[in-house]
């Protein structure tokens, strides 16, 4: 009885074992039930995150300046779901399927980045989205491809390759602006100014206030905490802002020379935690047109279901 009363917790070290060694964990090994639950919980949301983050873009690509511009965002917005297909197919390894993570996020139960919550009312934001959203992402996910579970950091080198060439999209889009008329450098100063912060909120909350880190660390799901990827955000960011003319709309902003980063103001984490509890400028918006689409596609899904069943049955006649 002792010997079976101790078999999990000889499980759980053997496991912390092998990720304390960097050894990958595969879907056919051994894990804690609360580590499979970690990773559907953020790959979901990662995946819904890729998923939703089409929309706001999307919005541009009738209005795009230019044929090549259009060109460029609708490649972009591919790479996106095709990032969600990635993520989408990692997760279905922990035993979830696909339908459902569909109706956790229909229902409201898995959430997405808060930032695809905000409006793009113009060009200058697809600049921005690239530029600071996507680079913040670069930050957050570079750390991922090192995750202990295998197929989520094998997923993420690809998408990491791909979100490099959005944010120098966006960049080259916020550098035309900012070269532009006094017209142009105003919209991308505003732009500026409206995504900086919700981009900051996009780490998370501060590390005391993790209710998910410590434990993310300790099996490194996470390698980095999110007061860390949030400073190296800034700290990379700042100069940029800088070579373009245009002002990081914080009035608290400095280089600190004693901690050899910058010094910044406080996020203001009601908005966070509204926009998190669905009362964001676009929440409903975002989430009724992801419930659309999956419903208006229920036809082709069931016709592709019919489809292979009637193929399958002429194979079992021929045999």
């Amino acid at each position: 009885m002792d010997a079976i009363n101790k078999e999990p917790e000889a499980l759980e070290a053997a496991f912390q074992a092998k990720v304390d060694a960097e050894q990958r964990i595969e879907p056919k090994d051994w894990m804690p039930e609360k580590y499979r639950q970690t990773l559907i919980r953020q790959m979901s949301q990662h995946a819904h995150s890729e998923v939703v983050g089409m929309l706001p873009e999307g919005n541009w690509l009738t209005r795009a300046p230019s044929l090549k511009r259009k060109a460029i965002l609708m490649a972009k917005i591919q790479d996106e779901g095709g990032h969600g297909l990635y993520l989408y197919s990692a997760a279905e390894t922990l035993g979830i399927s696909r339908d459902e993570m569909f109706e956790q996020l229909h229902s409201g139960k898995a959430k997405y980045s808060t930032i695809f919550n905000y409006p793009t009312l113009s060009w200058a934001d697809i600049g921005a989205i690239g530029w600071l959203v996507d680079g913040a992402a670069i930050v957050n996910q570079i750390a991922l491809c090192r995750c202990s579970y295998g197929p989520y950091a094998r997923a993420m080198i690809r998408i990491c390759k791909e979100e490099s060439f959005h944010q120098r999209q966006g960049y080259e889009i916020m550098m035309t602006m900012a070269q532009g008329t006094k017209e142009q450098r105003e919209m991308a100063q505003d732009a500026l100014n409206r995504w900086w912060w919700p981009t900051l909120m996009m780490f998370g909350p501060h590390d005391r206030e993790s209710a998910h880190s410590g434990q993310s660390m300790k099996w490194k799901i996470k390698r980095q905490s999110n007061d860390d990827l949030r400073q190296k955000f800034i700290d990379a960011t700042v100069p940029q802002a800088e070579f373009l003319g245009l002002r990081i709309p914080d009035d608290k902003l400095k280089w600190n020379e004693e901690r050899g980063h910058y010094d910044f103001g406080e996020i203001d984490w009601e908005e966070f935690r509204s926009v998190v509890n669905g009362n964001g400028l676009c929440n409903r918006e975002r989430l009724q047109a992801r419930v659309d689409a999956h419903d208006g596609g229920r036809w082709v899904r069931e016709a592709a279901l019919a489809h292979a069943a009637k193929k399958e049955a002429r194979k079992v006649e021929a045999a």
